[in-house]
């Protein structure tokens, strides 16, 4: 095979991007992650400026879990039972207007890690209410079989956001101080704010549920119900909460590379780098047959990568070991979007993509406290290297003893 055609079989699949909805929110997202990147490092900064602890940075995860439980699962079920753009509309004003809080914290110099704990709460609300919302919104603007393609085109952006800001952040935090970090942030975010307005109408289809206590708990019974889908939060949860060492990036970057702000960008961007690449030769996932065995492999990996990091002493194989497992974690993102997708009805959808929200976004959060936590009790490399190879374990056994994961192929539906 020629080298022209294995790389076009493995590049990113464009299809989707014909869609003139899909592309506004594609390239929306593209440049309003930029910003988002830049705020993620620079509130980590600000937080250990502070305070100097780890286990502050850590209550950053636990200011965004609380609201991403609560919004997300209400979001996703308000999202099955209302018009979806309006929807969307609604949580990205509100997130916008905590990026607008957290910019005025700065300028005002108010120095009060009580306020901006208060502010990020506030923006993770209204991540909360657009991410599941944003989910359910995918499959009825593209064809089923592009969706997979979708997924991987939206990993790339977020993937290039989360590489591309903290850098920016790095050099504004350099030049500028916190304001303008936070400011790019703000600027950024009306590209998403536009791409939602242009969105057509998406009221409910099939049976409308109000939102509500009882349409959260179809949407888990529903879960609970397939050992797949259940254990396809599970693998990601475990790779999240054990492995997970971005609170630690800070006082890494403290100890080891002289507090070095490029340095704070690298490892702050080094995981997102290698879902870059993970991304644009994703081509070969969607070929991918026993994905409940493949999931559990590519997490291992993420685990073994993230331990592998955590015992190096040079900058350059941290970050190199780091976008090991960020390929990997993209690839597993990937394959865990499209089944839940593809295998529920449009008016399950928004409270399914309410808890996989959850479970994307929250146990990162779970995995800043434990990080944080682990390292103020037993240091920096036990909890870094512990938690990679915990994460590799755990994964091992849990995986591989549920016989229906084991063997789950692509497009197999719940009996």
């Amino acid at each position: 095979m020629a080298i022209g055609e294995l790389v076009r079989r493995h590049l990113v699949d464009t299809r989707p991007l014909r869609s003139p909805h899909y592309r506004r929110l594609w390239v929306g997202q593209a440049v309003s992650h930029v910003g988002l990147g830049a705020t993620v490092l620079a509130v980590g900064q600000q937080v250990w400026d502070l305070t100097h602890s780890s286990l502050w940075v850590g209550l950053l995860g636990l200011a965004n879990l609380v609201p991403l439980v609560v919004f997300g699962l209400w979001g996703g079920a308000v999202a099955d039972a209302v018009d979806r753009r309006r929807l969307l509309l609604t949580g990205s004003a509100v997130a916008w207007a905590a990026t607008l809080l957290i910019l005025l914290q700065a300028v005002l110099g108010l120095g009060n890690v009580y306020v901006l704990l208060g502010a990020v709460a506030l923006n993770a609300t209204g991540f909360a209410i657009t991410s599941p919302t944003r989910g359910a919104i995918i499959p009825r603007i593209l064809e089923p079989e592009v969706v997979p393609a979708a997924n991987a085109l939206n990993s790339l952006v977020f993937s290039i956001g989360a590489v591309v800001g903290p850098m920016a952040g790095g050099v504004l935090l350099a030049s500028g101080g916190y304001a303008a970090a936070y400011g790019m942030d703000a600027l950024l975010f009306t590209a998403g704010l536009y791409a939602a307005l242009k969105l057509p109408a998406l009221p409910p289809l099939g049976e409308v549920t109000r939102p509500g206590a009882r349409a959260v708990l179809d949407g888990l019974r529903f879960i609970l119900g397939s050992p797949v889908l259940l254990m396809s939060f599970v693998v990601d949860i475990i790779a999240m909460v054990f492995a997970l060492p971005r609170a630690l990036f800070p006082e890494l970057a403290a100890t080891r590379f002289d507090g070095s702000t490029v340095a704070l960008g690298a490892l702050t961007s080094a995981m997102a780098a290698g879902s870059v690449a993970g991304a644009l030769f994703s081509g070969w996932v969607g070929r991918v047959s026993r994905q409940g065995l493949a999931l559990v492999a590519v997490i291992a990996v993420w685990g073994l990568s993230v331990a592998a990091a955590g015992l190096s002493r040079e900058l350059s194989l941290v970050v190199a070991f780091m976008a090991v497992g960020g390929a990997a974690d993209v690839v597993s993102s990937v394959w865990r979007q499209s089944i839940l997708q593809l295998y529920a009805p449009d008016e399950m959808r928004g409270r399914l993509q309410g808890v996989f929200m959850v479970v994307v976004a929250g146990g990162p959060r779970l995995g800043d406290l434990r990080a944080g936590a682990t390292a103020s009790a037993f240091g920096l490399t036990t909890a870094w290297v512990g938690g990679g190879l915990a994460c590799a374990v755990a994964v091992l056994v849990a995986g591989l003893c549920v016989a229906s994961f084991r063997n789950y192929r692509a497009g197999e539906a719940r009996a």
